[in-house]
């Protein structure tokens, strides 16, 4: 039977070399003849290595595994054109993408579609497949601007209607188009869709349709069975074959790197987990937040629970290395100038239920200089400083670069309101922490309703 290997969101896994040789070493114990190795996007970054090396690090994943094919994520720009190019050039994988365009043209190597055929026990069976990404990606991604993708259901059926002139015996989409997976499922002709871009893992069916998601860092495999009935498992890696290859690999280019200087110390562990980030006020949250208050110096800061990388508990001393883990984007903290009222309307957007790469319920926003109260999305009441908010007073602002140019997150803060930039977003954690320290509490700066999201 022909069975698929489903990775994804791989981003920081490569600075815990144990956490990608489990990955490695679990692919190659399921993988045999009759496997084919799948990758759904941001696989090449974010993460400390990945800034280091301009996403080559995941060269050594590739050339460990050996793909069979890949499609791309929107942090597989994050280090520009070339980087990308290059990739794709050196990595032994198929790359495909049906939606995705830069200078009118696709990417050198890449091809909408691809047909791979394995010999099951039933017989020759060939799989058609087909990538796309968010739309969205130009926007949430300053690097990608200039990419232009199109309508990824309207490119899928042209994809779908080419793979289906071939006598494929099914059809696979591999998406990271996040929350709407479900939608591909229910427009096209499909078997599979193989998501990514959300981090939360999912394995069930939309229609006839399955649809699975591994999750995110490495910490999970999707196995899907492509027989009569196309059946799903997860498997979690943490408990898996070691793959040592790679793991050395990593190793030697995290020694190289040399960013272990210690920054600061931590007596308290702080977690960083997605289910905190996304939970509303946390005490990540609050120092990233607090450091981009006090480089900039600005009444309040700004920053998305997304931007803040999962990964283990910052504990004892903290490094420089650390400190790119927790935000890994080379982008300056910028300043801004916005009105009381303009505020309001960015705090009203921290429960937005619309951003494609998280779940309905997940919170926002971390914030600095402020004290808000909410009942739902509704703000009830704020306080920047000691003062109440004056709807036509001026505040300044400082928050990543990133949130001034998307319109994806918090669209009500613009280019427009921008006025000029401090350091990179991990310098400043790490200034911060030698200069104030490491000592944060829980204090009430976003108070939201019970049982209300």
């Amino acid at each position: 039977m022909v069975r698929l290997l489903q990775y994804s969101d791989v981003e920081n896994a490569y600075d815990d070399p144990e956490r990608i040789g489990r990955l490695a070493g679990l692919i190659g114990a399921l993988r045999d003849e009759d496997t084919i190795v799948v990758g759904t996007g941001d696989n090449t970054a974010p993460g400390i290595l990945s800034l280091v090396t301009e996403g080559r690090q995941a060269l050594d994943f590739f050339e460990s595994v050996k793909p069979d094919v890949e499609t791309f994520g929107n942090h597989d720009f994050d280090h520009g054109y070339r980087a990308t190019r290059e990739i794709i050039e050196r990595s032994p994988q198929t790359w495909v993408s049906a939606n995705v365009f830069f200078q009118g043209a696709r990417f050198g190597g890449v091809s909408p579609t691809t047909i791979i055929e394995r010999n099951g026990s039933s017989g020759s069976t060939r799989i058609g497949f087909f990538g796309v990404l968010d739309p969205a990606t130009p926007s949430i991604n300053p690097k990608a601007s200039d990419l232009v993708v199109e309508n990824p259901i309207e490119s899928a059926k042209r994809a779908v209607a080419t793979l289906r002139t071939q006598n494929v015996d099914h059809v696979v989409a591999l998406s990271h188009c996040g929350a709407g997976d479900d939608l591909l499922a229910r427009e096209l002709d499909i078997d599979v869709v193989l998501g990514g871009h959300v981090h939360s893992e999912r394995l069930d069916y939309v229609g006839e349709t399955l649809c699975t998601r591994p999750g995110a860092n490495g910490t999970a495999l999707i196995e899907v069975e492509l027989g009569e009935a196309i059946k799903g498992t997860r498997h979690h890696t943490e408990t898996g074959p070691w793959g040592e290859r790679v793991a050395s690999a990593l190793r030697e280019r995290m020694a190289r790197a040399g960013l272990e200087e210690v920054v600061g110390v931590v007596e308290t562990p702080i977690s960083r987990t997605e289910e905190i980030t996304v939970s509303g006020e946390c005490r990540i949250g609050n120092w990233v937040a607090d450091a981009y208050r006090w480089a900039a110096g600005t009444d309040v800061a700004l920053h998305n629970a997304g931007g803040i990388r999962s990964g283990p508990p910052l504990m004892n001393d903290v490094t420089l290395a650390d400190c790119i883990s927790v935000v890994p984007f080379d982008g300056p903290v910028t300043v801004g100038t916005v009105t009381g009222r303009e505020l309001r309307t960015l705090l009203s957007q921290a429960s937005d239920p619309d951003v494609g790469f998280g779940e309905p319920h997940w919170w926002h926003a971390h914030v600095s200089g402020l004290r808000a109260t909410f009942d739902g999305a509704r703000v009830e009441s704020v306080r920047v400083g000691n003062e109440p908010l004056e709807p036509d007073g001026e505040y300044t602002i400082a928050a990543s670069r990133y949130l001034f140019e998307t319109d994806h997150e918090f669209p009500a803060l613009t280019t427009g309101h921008r006025n000029g930039t401090v350091d990179v977003q991990y310098e400043v954690l790490a200034e911060y922490a030698r200069t104030v320290g490491i000592d944060l509490v829980i204090e009430g700066r976003i108070e939201r309703a019970k049982g209300k999201s």
